[in-house]
Order: structure tokens, then sequence, then C-alpha cells
């Protein structure tokens, strides 16, 4: 898969699978915008001196002017992966409404917004582009998501937006998917589940080559789609 001299947005690309993304982006050739909202994210980010990053600090996602302008610092814009959101566990009936309302923002007003912002910019694109967004084995399992109620409604949400994004701007040739990982081998889900058993878990890298297919000139007709990304989970 060939970037080279494309430029990549990567939301939430100083977490764990957001770092596996940017370094193989970079090993393809690709030039990466990176936003970040705390200093000691962009101080510990591993890629942070490499010649093709863009750090775009103090980004608040979930507000407008926050991301338009670090879409309006991309010229071409090839692809957006919007990996940005938060996790958090509770049932229904201790979940208030600014636990709800905290959930929505980081996960799906967050890509909602980065999303109209990606297609809007590659409006002009005359090849296109692409978008991956990250859902959650719970959007496409409701099941699975009891006890995280507000978790999986959120990510269910980005799986409907992915789906009707698609069709809509698929006449532009920009590609919209997302992937549906289940519990990815990360230190902080190694530190909360010490017991589990790890070697079942999709590993980010493994991951991060999912998604960068999706993003990829090399991805002609996938559009739409929830991809699983379980590993043996």
């Amino acid at each position: 898969m060939n970037f080279s001299d494309r430029h990549v947005v990567v939301t939430g690309g100083t977490g764990a699978l957001g770092i596996a993304v940017v370094g193989a982006l970079l090993d393809a050739g690709a030039v990466c915008h990176v936003p970040w909202h705390k200093e000691q994210e962009a101080e510990q980010f591993p890629h942070r001196g490499h010649r093709q990053v863009v750090l775009v600090g103090n980004t608040n996602l979930s507000d407008e002017a926050g991301v338009a302008r670090l879409f309006g610092g991309v010229e071409q814009l090839w692809a957006s992966i919007h990996l940005a959101g938060g996790f958090a566990m509770s049932p229904v009936a201790e979940t208030g409404k600014a636990a709800l309302m905290q959930q929505v923002e980081m996960n799906f007003v967050t890509c909602f917004l980065c999303c109209r912002a990606a297609v809007n910019r590659m409006a002009g694109n005359k090849n296109g582009g692409r978008v991956v967004n990250v859902a959650a084995r719970g959007a496409l399992e409701w099941r699975s998501g009891a006890g995280m109620a507000a978790y999986t409604a959120s990510k269910a949400g980005i799986a409907a937006l992915t789906a009707a994004l698609a069709e809509e701007v698929a006449k532009d040739g920009i590609l919209v998917n997302a992937v549906a990982p289940s519990i990815m081998d990360t230190p902080a889900n190694r530190e909360a589940m010490p017991k589990a058993d790890y070697a079942a878990w999709p590993k980010v890298e493994e991951v991060a080559k999912t998604i960068l297919f999706l993003a990829s000139p090399d991805n002609r007709v996938t559009r739409g789609a929830i991809v699983p990304v379980y590993g043996k989970a």
C-alpha cells in the first residue's frame, strides 16, 4: 500500500492504536496530521520528531471551530482516520445524563464532526478520498454491550453514521468504512483486566493493517462496511 505524499488526518493518533496506525502510515510514505488535546500526549508521542508528522495542538474534536482549524490546515486531504474516543463502563441504572452525554460527545460527536470536515475537504479531489471510523464489537453485537450501554450506543451511532455517509459520498469517489474491534491488546487494557487471555485479543498492529487497507488507494470498491477485527476473542 503506497501512501507516498498523501496527507492523512489521524485523530486519536497519540493513543495505543493511533501510534500503530501512524507508524504504519509513515512507513508507507504518508504525511500524518495528528491532533492532540493535552501537552503530555504530544510529549510522549513516539513519532513526534518525524519529518512527515504534523502535530496540531490544543484541538478539541467535539468543538466545531477546533475541527475546522485541524482540517483547514491540510492541503489535498486523501484520508481521514477517526480513532479518538473514550470508554466508560456502568449499568444504565447508574448512568446519569452527564455520563451519557460524555460518551456521546467523546465518541459520536467527535466522529461526526470530523467526518463532515473530511468529506468537505475531499469534495474537490478528482480522485476522491477515504474515511475510516472506529466502532466497536458492541456496535454490531448489542447484547455484548450490557453494563456499558452508553458506550455501546455511542459506538452504534458511529456504525450507522458510517453506512449512511458512505452512501451519500460514494458518487464523489469517497469511500467510507469503519472497523469494529473487540478488546485490543494495549497496556491500559492489560492493567484493567490482569487475568484476561491476552493472546486472544487483537494486537493494535494487526488492527492498524486493516485500517490502512480501507484508507488506501488499493481499496477501490469497499464502502459502508463495518469490519469486525476481533482476533480470537
